[in-house]
């Protein structure tokens, strides 16, 4: 149930805020318990459900099963250009909003994904593949953009500068940019959302968002649960496609003069695509991109410790996130028994299945080609030289599942080693000194997410200086929160999301000069 001191901040803005009286309605529905049906086969622009304007649609797969979970529309190049004159349109009044205004739309967003965790996680795991109790942990991380933003947003301050001159005074604000485009990947269908979407929205800006193919129902609820809490049309416009509308799609969103930022996380290569299709229109751009982590153990290291972490870091969403662990850099003193602790823990602690299923901690790849890639790169390394200590295989229920891996012997030229894995693979790589481990770990293109594990002091502070990366996991294997910043150094990203920082990335600066000012 939500809140109900909401209801009487509600109410008491009634007639000040006409959008809020659309709130109001929707939040006292939801306060008699109102029940919401979060899955639906439209699109959703301008306040309205809408299917393609040419009519096509295509199916969205259960990866655990295979089987049809529904069909959403499959838009062109057409829709969305309807939808970024929406939100065009919707700027121009959404810009206006009092950030207080704003925060209390988003505090009722963020209690109603709450009230429905249930139905939410539940969704994520049947179009995601990922188990139940994960995709319930996504949905509070996810919502907890929603409630941060929404209080963050009423702390934009700007400053008031000491002018040289004695007539002028000058101050510097902080103005919402204009139409964002996204584009969010399928690994996180909420979390990605909220992240970017909850920042925009909060500070003053519409969107027009794309979610992956593979998972567009999240995205649609979310949009379901915005609608309810008073969010007014336009403001939040989500088009689906298939895979063959994505590039035109994205391009649009690129080139458009109507759009005034994109906010893309996926690979390294489309994000170069996008960056240099934003170019003409010199867009602001936020890249979160592929990574190449690396997770070191020293000799000095809590062995349970660091074999917990790795588990955590490596095998969540069944390998399948940006900052999973990559490459497991052990050092030789503690290399042996790394190998055989973390071989017990993968054996004894990983189950795999569908994720609605009761004990299942290890999901289904996406979809077939994903389990083609991580294969491929298993065979090579074992043709070149490592040894596999568990798994190496496609799970015996078939279809998208892997098995858990443990590989050693693992060399640097290897592709494991070289290449994203984005799989449950664990590859371990045995060095000598600190001075190596430095040099592997930041001898990449990919600067996201790094983790380490020592006891030693000093050795923690020389390191986490020293790796070239946007995240630093010391004798910790999750790093993500919802207060702190995210985003990769080197072809890794640009810009920053979440935290304080997150929100400035959909404001600009204005410099405001006084002048004929006397004393």
């Amino acid at each position: 149930m939500l809140h109900f001191h909401a209801l009487l901040i509600n109410m008491a803005m009634i007639n000040k805020f006409p959008p809020c009286k659309k709130l109001h309605s929707a939040f006292v529905l939801c306060y008699r318990n109102m029940s919401l049906n979060l899955k639906t086969d439209k699109a959703f622009v301008d306040g309205k459900w809408i299917s393609a304007s040419s009519g096509k649609t295509y199916e969205v797969l259960n990866p655990a099963t295979g089987q049809v979970l529904g069909s959403v529309p499959d838009m062109d190049q057409d829709d969305v250009r309807d939808a970024i004159k929406a939100a065009h349109t919707a700027f121009k009044s959404w810009k206006n909003t009092l950030p207080k205004e704003r925060s209390v739309i988003m505090k009722k967003w963020y209690d109603l994904s709450l009230n429905y965790k249930k139905e939410l996680a539940t969704l994520l795991t049947e179009e995601n593949g990922k188990p139940l109790a994960e995709a319930e942990g996504e949905i509070l991380y996810g919502s907890g953009f929603l409630e941060w933003f929404g209080e963050e947003c009423r702390r934009t301050y700007g400053d008031v500068v000491p002018s040289p001159v004695q007539s002028k005074r000058t101050l510097v604000i902080k103005q919402p940019i204009g139409v964002a485009g996204m584009i969010t990947p399928w690994n996180f269908p909420n979390a990605m959302v909220t992240r970017k979407a909850g920042a925009a929205i909060a500070a003053g800006c519409t969107v027009v968002l794309r979610p992956a193919e593979d998972t567009p129902f999240s995205a649609l609820a979310l949009c379901k649960l915005a609608e309810e809490a008073g969010l007014p049309p336009g403001v939040l416009n989500v088009v689906t496609s298939d895979r063959g509308n994505a590039g035109p799609i994205g391009k649009e969103l690129c080139e458009n003069p109507l759009v005034s930022k994109i906010s893309f996380t996926g690979s390294t290569a489309v994000g170069k695509l996008l960056l240099s299709q934003s170019a003409d229109t010199v867009k602001k751009v936020s890249l979160e991109l592929g990574g190449n982590a690396p997770f070191i153990v020293f000799d000095s290291a809590d062995l349970q410790k660091a074999v917990n972490g790795l588990l955590a870091c490596k095998f969540r969403n069944a390998g399948q996130t940006c900052v999973c662990a990559n490459r497991v850099l052990v050092q030789e003193g503690i290399y042996a028994k790394f190998v055989h602790a973390l071989a017990l823990a993968i054996e004894n602690t990983l189950k795999t299945g569908n994720g609605l299923e009761p004990g299942v901690n290890q999901g289904p790849l996406i979809n077939s080609r994903a389990v083609e890639k991580v294969d491929g790169l298993v065979k090579d390394a074992v043709a070149c030289g490592a040894k596999v200590i568990v798994g190496g295989k496609n799970a015996a229920i078939g279809g998208n599942f892997y098995e858990p891996t443990l590989l050693s012997d693992v060399t640097v030229d290897m592709r494991v080693v070289q290449e994203e894995i984005f799989g449950p693979v664990a590859a371990i790589v045995k060095f000598k000194t600190e001075a190596e481990a430095i040099e592997i770990a930041n001898n990449t293109t990919a600067g996201l997410a790094s983790y380490f594990f020592t006891t030693d002091i000093a050795q923690a502070w020389r390191v986490s200086e020293k790796l070239q990366y946007g995240l630093v996991g010391v004798n910790e294997g999750i790093v993500s929160a919802v207060e702190s910043t995210f985003g990769g150094w080197k072809e890794s990203g640009l810009g920053s999301e979440g935290g304080k920082y997150g929100l400035d990335e959909y404001l600009v600066r204005k410099n405001i000069c006084y002048g004929g000012i006397t004393s």
